[in-house]
């Protein structure tokens, strides 16, 4: 089973990219997903970006991630 989380890309230098986990900012990098922007949201799993996501979407997985992380308090 992998784990994938999204973040929301902060800034990009040629194919890697700073994002940002709810206050956390990690390097990852851009290498096997073209196209991607800053503000862009991306799926990251073991240092990469693996899929980008609508802002919906990311915005819905992190509400949910965030009441998980409650509910296990």
């Amino acid at each position: 089973m992998c784990l994938a989380i999204p973040a929301k890309v902060k800034k990009i230098e040629e194919n890697m990219a700073v994002v940002d986990f709810g206050g956390v900012r990690k390097k990852i990098s851009l290498g096997i997903l073209s196209s991607v922007e800053e503000d862009d949201y991306v799926l990251v799993h073991a240092g990469f970006a693996i899929g980008k996501l609508e802002k919906t979407e990311a915005e819905n997985t992190l509400k949910v991630l965030k009441e998980l992380e409650e509910v296990a308090r």
